[in-house]
């Protein structure tokens, strides 16, 4: 193994990590020799959380895999070596809290898996037909509105299902996800296995809590909201609920169409109540099983699962989408106290925003984190709208905090606010994005700014690069997907606009469409409805309340019209050229390796 410079600590390395690295060196030579073949390869590089890219050949995405969000200073470090080594000097955070980067050459994986395994990471199931990763609220543990922590029950998940041989080969992926309030700021209502934390009250007047768990959810070309499988689930149940939903999937999910495959589609086919009894029946029966999961987790005995509380006399920061926030101050640390900051807890602590433009974080930057990290001792999680929230710190902290932010460029009050666009790694690496969404997303921000508008509270902004929603576009309050056009005799490239997404309170709303826009005026149709919506709302007034009181999406799209033109070629040739390309557009889609 090649040692990266400078030297940092390691922990003892999970054995079954070792073995993961290990085996991926042996049929990786076995590849190269011709010994294993490409379609047993691909399959097996997918579960190890190695994905091909666009640029075909040798290059790979590495997807890092991060339970929760959690991370430790040693890991980003590492992160920070990794990406100046391997890759192109920054990683990107997922939706789904994971991290990615991207141009790693397919011989120097099983190195870079060594590295990661050296300070507890690996990429095991990180992609792939498999348990994915298990995804929790970044404010488990630090948010004044929650039922219960989800921290340890979601590391109980991650543990149990990890390497689980019900997992390995399952007809599509399975994504689980926790949250510890009907806020669902972890958004489980769009997962296969959501988990929300609630109480319920018994005969005797006690409160007990526990869990309501949603199945089949999902995004894509045809989005499904999760169904309540029971009204309550209690604790000692949660993980044989979990392993029951597994394992129906397993057995009843379509193995010959992975277009239908997800269990969504086994909802649809069997229908609910069948796929409710047949889950139910399984878990009756799990006590029977070697490894029957039930009781109370060792993560969560040890741990414990208790709820932050709300403080006395303290100010609570609401959170949740469309929860409108007032930015102003005469100082930057005022706006970004007043944008970035969530208190009320009854320790007394406090959570603050660190942003990551575009989901994006340099090798410096890395660093960075770590320090503060360090010098904090707080505790740090990835966001599923791709920033970073630092906790568990004293308000008298904040100050220099926001210092430190500020020198590693990651101080930008409105983290998650509206300029804050969340977008899938588009044309850029993926073989399905037909557009490069990351140029509109930057755009977009660029626009709202200019206008005055980007720190507007109570909206949200998702781009996905294909229909596929790895960007989560239906969940958005404004939402695009790329999509090919003909305008003029030429392929040109366009978006499909949808407004009105919504999830929280244990609802689902999908954005409906309004209009189908060139890519070059889609910033533009965004900063005229955002602004619309900003003159027009009333006080306290959501985006879908507005959206709904102003005739819905379509009569919105309407007002919109005149964006959707394109000027002839040799007028305003840009219109056809993709952000940050430099030729005329041409869709070129490859083949699948395994949409997010």
């Amino acid at each position: 193994m090649t040692l990266l410079e400078p030297s940092i600590p390691t922990i003892d390395i999970d054995p079954d990590v070792q073995a993961d690295v290990d085996k991926f060196r042996e049929v990786l030579a076995g590849y190269q020799t011709g010994d294993v073949t490409e379609d047993v390869f691909r399959v097996f590089r997918l579960t190890n959380g190695i994905y091909g890219q666009r640029q075909g050949g040798t290059n790979q995405m590495v997807r890092v895999k991060v339970p929760y969000g959690s991370m430790q200073p040693e890991q980003f470090d590492m992160i920070a070596n990794l990406v100046e080594r391997y890759s192109r000097g920054w990683a990107h955070i997922t939706t789904r809290q994971n991290l990615q980067f991207h141009y790693v050459q397919l011989d120097q994986i099983p190195d870079v898996m060594q590295h990661l395994a050296s300070v507890g990471l690996t990429t095991r199931e990180a992609c792939g037909d498999t348990v994915r990763n298990v995804q929790g609220c970044h404010l488990a543990g630090a948010c004044p509105h929650e039922n219960l922590d989800i921290t340890p029950w979601a590391e109980a998940a991650y543990q149990h299902f990890v390497r689980n041989p019900l997992g390995q080969r399952l007809p599509r992926k399975f994504k689980i996800n926790f949250s510890g309030c009907d806020t669902d700021c972890g958004q489980a209502m769009f997962n296969d296995a959501g988990v929300i934390a609630t109480t319920r009250t018994l005969e005797d007047g006690t409160v007990e809590a526990g869990f309501r768990v949603f199945i089949a959810g999902g995004l894509g070309t045809t989005p499904f909201p999760a169904m309540a499988l029971e009204d309550f689930t209690p604790k000692e149940e949660l993980l044989p609920t979990l392993e029951a939903i597994l394992r129906i999937f397993e057995q009843t999910g379509n193995r010959d169409n992975k277009l239908r495959a997800r269990l969504k589609w086994v909802v649809e086919n069997l229908g609910f109540e069948e796929v409710q009894r047949r889950i139910l029946n399984t878990r009756k029966f799990l006590l029977a099983s070697s490894s029957y999961p039930g009781g109370l987790p060792t993560e969560v005995r040890v741990a414990d699962d208790a709820p932050a509380g709300i403080g006395n006399g303290a100010a609570v920061t609401q959170v949740g989408q469309g929860i409108p926030v007032s930015i102003g101050g005469a100082s930057p640390y005022d706006r970004w106290f007043q944008a970035n900051v969530v208190r009320g807890i009854a320790s007394g602590q406090v959570s603050a925003y660190a942003w990551a433009q575009l989901g994006d974080i340099t090798a410096d930057q890395f660093r960075g984190i770590a320090a503060i990290q360090r010098e904090f001792e707080a505790d740090i999680r990835l966001t599923n709208r791709q920033n970073l929230i630092i906790r568990g710190l004293d308000e008298s902290e904040l100050p220099r905090l926001y210092e430190l932010l500020a020198e590693i460029g990651m101080a930008e009050e409105g983290a998650e606010l509206v300029r804050d666009v969340v977008a899938c790694p588009g044309a850029d690496t993926c073989n399905l994005a037909v557009t490069q969404s990351r140029g509109l997303a930057k755009a977009i921000g660029d626009a709202l700014d200019a206008e005055g508008l980007g720190t507007i509270g109570g909206l949200r902004i998702n781009i996905s690069g294909c229909t596929n929603s790895c960007g989560q576009h239906h969940a958005s309050d404004i939402g695009f997907f790329g999509a090919e056009r003909r305008a003029n005799g030429r392929s040109a490239l366009g978006y499909q606009m949808l407004l009105g997404g919504y999830v929280g309170q244990e609802r689902m709303h999908f954005g409906d469409k309004a209009l189908r826009l060139p890519a070059k005026a889609a910033a533009n149709a965004a900063v005229r409805v955002v602004r619309q919506f900003n003159d027009e709302r009333t006080a306290g007034e959501s985006f879908r309340g507005w959206l709904e009181r102003s005739g819905g999406a379509a009569a919105i799209g309407a007002t919109l019209k005149d964006l959707d033109e394109f000027p002839e070629y040799d007028e305003d040739p840009d219109f056809y050229v993709d952000f940050d390309e430099t030729g005329p557009y041409s869709a070129e889609i490859g083949e699948s390796e395994c949409a997010t």
